[in-house]
């Protein structure tokens, strides 16, 4: 009989070790603390509705996700999850991603600049990406210059340096952000770590934030890639809720609404689990072999003793990660006019709560949105917010940040800053008044016996500098406990769907090795980068090894891109 693992978390960490055990043969039971919906943060919700019409739940979500070209374990799982359309053809979930096309950067009071997010495949492509090069975006040509020139460094800087040099230094000293205007700041320096990752870019690692941007440039440049992918359809009826039937017809034991609250140790080892029968309220023992741990930082945290952290000293990094989270969650507007902003993801430069935003329904072809709520539904506007602490207008809510509003304030002052981005120059992009019909993230919650103050049950860990080092590998000293998440030591290295599917299949292979079990290794993949960059990193690579720093080299080939560039440049302003 194979051992039995217990893995405590159903989010994407835990569904996806649950895969990678159940398909190896193991016994494994999944607890969560959710009520109704597998999957964590990647879930959607159903919103219900009152009033006339087919009153069908309308889709709402933690916050709107997206699966870039760089994802790799995240896209090999799902392409191990059956799927069947509509029409009864058998297919796998990954056949429900679809490319976006563009993306639209707004700014207050501004003209948009909407460019490309994957490499030109016709005249029109290459006629946007000309026209956004050549946009009033507002920087200098010094600011221009040495932006690229920071990004080069990056591109041909040695991992060494990285690791090293470039994890103790913010986004925003990196980037020298103090020296240059309020433009350089809101769309190079703020716009890229806010609306991405939840960051502040006054504190946030530049080894993180700079590879996974390079990640995204290399997307955009290699014409066999898809930079920026979305689902056809919402979360739960797309992905999770055939993985969730994939894993319990396989054998996974998922039991809802079941919270872990302690871990029990003697001898060294995990004996059990004690869980938090939410249903109930009553306590609840569980045990196994083995103990995978895939809850987020700041519930796992509490769960590491003393007599663990004695074992395993690594375990501390953890708890002095815990505080390292920020607030990024999702509010949906539902629309009776059909609303399409762009054909992808909207970022609203220099919004004050770091707002991004996507128009779902033009990718979601075979959703009949008609069938929902009062059935005049054309359009779910779903916007992310990840500055929770800046304050907003005086209007809207009398200065306050985010966190100290209500959510009828929330709801207003999110639509009073997609308006000022979009409804510039004369254009009437969206709707002068609220939307009637809107849904905030059920994780954030009226702290109690405060009439206003949020609370975030569900805070997203942010990569701040010199935080590398404070996190565990996946495998513990303590021999039958492993751990599952994003603040889990990953190559991917950020809190994303990515980072936790990678942060599982290096529990997984621990259990494989520690149980003597024969069964094939989960297969995980570093970042990849053109092997053109080589020469160029090693060059720098002698360079840190002797104490030196990167200095600029610009080999015959980039030269020849940049002086095309500048033909097309020269061109377009005739």
């Amino acid at each position: 009989m194979m051992p039995k693992v217990v893995i405590l978390g159903g989010g994407v960490a835990g569904m996806s070790a649950a895969h990678e055990l159940i398909e190896r043969g193991f016994e494994v039971e999944v607890y969560d603390r959710h009520k109704q919906y597998p999957g964590g943060k990647a879930r959607s919700v159903n919103v219900p509705t009152v009033g006339p019409g087919p009153e069908e739940p309308l889709p709402g979500e933690h916050g709107f996700r997206f699966f870039p070209g760089f994802y790799k374990h995240i896209i090999n799982t799902m392409e191990r999850i059956p799927f069947v359309s509509k029409d009864g053809e058998t297919k796998t979930v990954v056949d429900n991603l679809v490319p976006t096309e563009r993306v639209r950067l707004a700014r207050e009071g501004k003209a948009s600049i909407t460019t490309l997010v994957n490499f030109p495949h016709s005249f029109n492509d290459l006629h946007v990406l000309l026209e956004s090069m050549h946009a009033n975006t507002g920087l200098t040509e010094e600011e221009k210059k040495f932006f690229a020139t920071k990004v080069w460094q990056l591109m041909t800087s040695c991992y060494d340096r990285r690791a090293n040099d470039y994890e103790r230094i913010s986004w925003w000293d990196y980037l020298e952000a103090d020296r240059f205007s309020d433009d350089y700041r809101a769309l190079l320096v703020q716009g890229l770590t806010r609306t991405l990752v939840a960051a502040n870019a006054r504190k946030a690692s530049t080894k993180t934030g700079g590879d996974i941007f390079l990640q995204l440039v290399f997307n955009m440049t290699n014409p066999g890639v898809h930079t920026d992918r979305v689902l056809n359809g919402p979360t739960n009826e797309v992905w999770l809720h055939p993985w969730f039937t994939y894993l319990t017809e396989k054998g996974v034991k998922y039991v809802k609404h079941h919270e872990v609250t302690a871990l029990q140790m003697e001898k060294g080892k995990i004996t059990g689990a004690t869980l938090l029968n939410r249903t109930t309220n009553e306590p609840v023992t569980v045990t196994g072999d083995y103990y995978l741990l895939a809850v987020p930082v700041e519930r796992a945290a509490p769960l590491f003793t003393q007599e663990m952290l004695a074992i395993d000293p690594t375990l501390q990094g953890a708890v002095n990660l815990a505080p390292s989270v920020a607030w990024m969650n999702g509010v949906q507007y539902f629309l009776t006019d059909e609303v399409n902003v762009v054909d992808g993801h909207c970022i609203y430069s220099d919004s004050a709560w770091a707002v991004t935003s996507i128009s779902q329904l033009q990718f979601w072809k075979d959703y009949d949105i008609r069938t929902k709520g009062n059935g005049k539904i054309r359009t779910v506007f779903s916007v992310d917010v990840s500055d929770w602490d800046t304050p907003g207008s005086m209007d809207c809510t009398n200065g306050k940040p985010a966190k100290d509003c209500s959510h009828e304030e929330i709801k207003d002052e999110v639509w009073h800053q997609i308006k000022a981005s979009l409804n510039v120059n004369g254009q009437k992009v969206v709707q002068e008044e609220t939307p009637v019909l809107w849904h905030i993230d059920g994780d954030i919650k009226l702290v109690p016996g405060n009439g206003t103050r949020e609370k975030n049950e569900e805070p997203l860990l942010v990569n701040t500098i010199n935080s590398w080092g404070l996190r565990p590998d996946a495998h513990t000293l303590i021999p039958n406990l492993f751990l599952a998440s994003d603040y889990v030591r990953t190559y991917t290295d950020l809190a994303t769907m990515e980072g936790a599917n990678e942060a599982a299949r290096r529990a997984v292979n621990s259990i494989i090795s520690v149980s003597g079990s024969k069964a094939k290794l989960c297969e995980i993949w570093n970042l990849h980068e053109p092997a053109i960059l080589a020469p160029l990193r090693n060059h720098d690579q002698k360079r840190y090894e002797k104490g030196l720093p990167w200095k600029s080299y610009e080999p015959w080939w980039l030269r020849l891109i940049i002086a095309v560039l500048k033909f097309f440049k020269r061109l377009l302003d005739k």
